[in-house]
């Protein structure tokens, strides 16, 4: 089952990353990512808190040491869906590999469904996606869609002594409240949604 699940509002929705110190503090300080940033790299969003958790190791991870939660506008997050291809090509979705080809070279954004993870990071049996911004659509990313970024790194550590501790009741009433997100069907067919 491929569903998008988030933490959302009427106009919102949370997405995460995971930088260095010198990228998420000025980001958090500016409300949108500014260098040493580089919007010349695609940048990977992700939904799913516990999927960024097992990306980045709980933060540990060289380099993703500061786990970021990404307030964007919903109109950003669709737009980015409604223009994007996934990374691999789905016979159900493409009529052939030159069409899917066709799509991806033309298309600013990537998604990857990939398997959710529980809070002791085991796999699930449904799908969460990741969605990679590359050229406008990182600049329509940090210049118009981000709303706020705050540093949710202590949350995360928290969460994971838990786990570590097999306090997982108390682990799991940490989490962001994730429920599904409703698309609409046109996007739901391009990126393969359930």
């Amino acid at each position: 089952m491929r569903t998008v699940r988030a933490k959302h509002t009427d106009t919102t929705i949370t997405v995460y990353q995971a930088y260095s110190a010198a990228i998420a503090e000025r980001a958090v300080a500016a409300g949108t990512f500014v260098a040493p940033f580089k919007r010349e790299r695609m940048t990977w969003i992700k939904p799913s808190f516990l999927w960024m958790m097992y990306r980045s190791g709980w933060g540990e991870k060289p380099d993703q040491e500061r786990v970021l939660a990404v307030e964007m506008t919903r109109d950003g997050f669709e737009w980015a869906l409604a223009n994007a291809s996934l990374s691999h090509y789905d016979a159900k979705l493409h009529a052939d590999m030159d069409e899917w080809k066709q799509q991806k070279e033309s298309s600013p954004v990537r998604v990857q469904w990939d398997p959710e993870r529980s809070v002791d990071l085991e796999r699930k049996s449904y799908r969460a996606i990741q969605i990679g911004l590359s050229g406008p659509a990182v600049h329509h990313y940090v210049d118009d869609w981000i709303t706020g970024v705050a540093d949710v790194t202590d949350l995360a550590h928290s969460i994971h002594a838990d786990v570590k501790a097999r306090r997982l009741d108390e682990a799991e009433s940490k989490l962001p409240q994730e429920t599904p997100y409703s698309l609409p069907e046109s996007i739901c067919r391009r990126i393969g949604a359930s």
